[in-house]
């Protein structure tokens, strides 16, 4: 979504993807994007980080289609009720390899790389992103209004209570201690 937005989200672990999907289907999700996410994080000398801020470049890499990204700003995270929630400005950007260059000649350097395959689902008012990462769980993000992300959520047939408003950090953590292996975000 582009412009200025305040996001509004919670993020699960998805044990079965197929049944977690069979659900989503049944409850009438329509996907609208299916492909390769991968997300540029920048950063100025932790100017941004100390602030619990993000620069991000995202590029979309579609199964069918042209690539093309998106350029963000996020600003610090607030936990509303069970909800994670920042204020984002978005905007489109329609050839993310010159955005790259220009983050790089303005000083920003990448701070952290991400890349994962993801297939995005409309329910509703709900945008619900699944995200399936080299080497971690599958997650499932659901944004959107909070009536709208509790009847997203409902159709998923996981528990509630799994849905948290924490960040990815957070997941991966749970998934090295549960595990005892390193999550990879990136080939």
């Amino acid at each position: 979504m582009s412009g200025v937005n305040d996001e509004t989200e919670v993020k699960a672990r998805v044990p079965d993807l197929k049944a977690f999907e069979e659900a989503l289907e049944k409850a009438g999700a329509t996907v609208e994007f299916a492909g390769e996410m991968t997300d540029h994080r920048f950063d100025r000398k932790e100017k941004l980080a100390d602030k619990d801020e993000m620069l991000r470049l995202r590029i979309y890499r579609p199964q069918n289609g042209a690539t093309r990204g998106e350029l963000c700003w996020k600003g610090a995270v607030e936990t509303k009720g069970e909800y994670r929630h920042r204020q984002e400005i978005e905007f489109g950007v329609g050839d993310p390899w010159s955005a790259l260059a220009l983050l790089d000649r303005l000083g920003f350097s990448e701070s952290l790389r991400i890349e994962r395959m993801i297939t995005v689902y409309r329910l509703g008012k709900a945008t619900l992103r699944v995200e399936r990462y080299p080497e971690m769980d599958i997650l499932v993000e659901v944004e959107g209004d909070p009536e709208s992300i509790e009847k997203a959520v409902a159709a998923t047939g996981l528990p509630r209570d799994e849905f948290l408003p924490e960040s990815l950090p957070q997941f991966v953590n749970r998934y090295e201690k549960r595990t005892g292996r390193q999550a990879r975000l990136a080939t």
